[in-house]
């Protein structure tokens, strides 16, 4: 479940404290679309949220793209405030009252649970007092950090950092508090289920982002969605709410936003454009053309 947070949340991501790796091997080319009208251009790029450093995956045809638009929107605009988003997570992460963590996993997974809590530096007390999702969050976030891809260097806040530089508006399609307040809101049973999915992967989670930040860089959209896919079908209340309901709002305002002249890109997690229920396949079922640029 871990992938998730790397193609879904950039809040998720930018909650994590990782360490910076290298560069990569091969020429990287992530998928790129168009939806237009005669007097309007949506570019619909996925990103990854967290990266090694040096990892070159900007082209040609990206940054003529990039040149020609007027305004990016991403899931948040404020990807770049690490520390509000961390205080947002600080205001809804913890509760009174709750069993301590190692009982909120089945109890064939407690020894997985405690290897990873051991694994990662911390104390099984630091997280009784936290949400499950959100001991969730922070296990899942700590091991990433050994696997030298950080949300330093991720593509939300490159595009972020280019945009503003350029003194280009950047929109939100969400609030840093609307993204927790997926995962919080969670019934409890998802929430544990996230949990133990954490530590499923956790095993080979330096592989895990290997492949996923390859599949991305090739624009290999049919591995994302088969990953996608695969995590998801353990639980139906977290596909429903983490990608169904959340690209139903995003194609809607796509849609809307065809009526308004301008050239806007829209950058939002990879796995949101990926499968049967992405922003890309519920545009085309409105009707919408969807060229694929890249």
């Amino acid at each position: 479940m871990s992938r998730l947070f790397r193609l879904l949340a950039p809040v998720a991501a930018l909650l994590i404290s990782a360490c910076a790796g290298s560069g990569q091997a091969e020429s990287a080319r992530p998928a790129l679309w168009r939806v237009s009208d005669p007097d309007t251009t949506i570019y619909l790029f996925g990103t990854i949220h967290m990266l090694p450093s040096n990892y070159r995956w900007r082209t040609a045809k990206f940054d003529a793209a990039l040149a020609r638009t007027d305004t990016l929107v991403m899931e948040i605009a404020d990807v770049g405030n690490a520390a509000g988003n961390a205080e947002a997570y600080r205001a809804v992460a913890t509760a009174a009252g709750l069993p301590p963590i190692l009982d909120r996993v089945p109890a064939d997974k407690r020894a997985a649970l405690q290897a990873a809590i051991d694994k990662v530096g911390l104390k099984p007390a630091q997280l009784d007092r936290l949400k499950t999702w959100a001991a969730a969050l922070a296990i899942g976030g700590a091991s990433s950090a050994a696997t030298g891809a950080s949300p330093a260097n991720g593509v939300d806040k490159q595009l972020g950092k280019l945009f503003g530089d350029a003194g280009k508006p950047i929109l939100g399609l969400e609030t840093t508090a609307q993204q927790l307040a997926y995962f919080d809101t969670l019934p409890e049973d998802a929430q544990r289920q996230l949990l133990t999915g954490m530590l499923d992967g956790a095993s080979g989670e330096a592989d895990d982002v290997t492949r996923m930040i390859r599949a991305w860089g090739r624009g290999d959209v049919r591995t994302i969605a088969v990953t996608f896919d695969e995590e998801l079908k353990l639980s139906l209340t977290l596909a429903d709410r983490l990608i169904r309901q959340r690209n139903t709002a995003w194609t809607a305002w796509i849609e809307q936003r065809l009526a308004t002249p301008g050239i806007v890109m829209v950058a939002v997690g990879a796995g949101h454009l990926a499968g049967k229920d992405s922003v890309l396949e519920m545009l085309k079922a409105k009707g919408l053309k969807v060229e694929r640029l890249q």
